[in-house]
């Protein structure tokens, strides 16, 4: 990316565009159940363990799509907060059925 990115509304279509890859993007979906289900083991347990299970399980399933499959450098490097927002945000519309229609919308795929 050559220009920074100063607002969230240009970074959406971006962050779209760097998830092309359907296993990249279920790799996402993976990693960000496994997130959620360690994050609920905690609440429950209160095991420290589930933290960092949490965090390595997410963003390792995430980064292994992007090195391997999309061929690309995470955005989480240079947009941590806005990456992680958009996460959630492609979670919940792969979860609602709405992603497919999103992607399209932003001229990605």
């Amino acid at each position: 990316m050559s220009k920074k990115i100063s607002t969230y509304t240009e970074f959406w279509p971006y962050y779209l565009g760097e998830h092309t890859n359907l296993v990249c993007r279920r790799l996402h979906f993976s990693g960000t159940t496994f997130a959620v289900i360690t994050l609920v083991l905690f609440l429950v347990t209160k095991s420290p363990i589930f933290i960092a299970l949490s965090i390595l399980g997410g963003y390792g399933a995430a980064w292994v799509g992007h090195f391997l499959f999309e061929k690309n450098k995470p955005a989480t490097f240079q947009y941590p907060l806005w990456s992680f927002y958009s996460d959630i945000r492609m979670y919940l519309l792969w979860l609602s059925g709405g992603l497919e229609k999103e992607l399209k919308l932003n001229g990605v795929g």
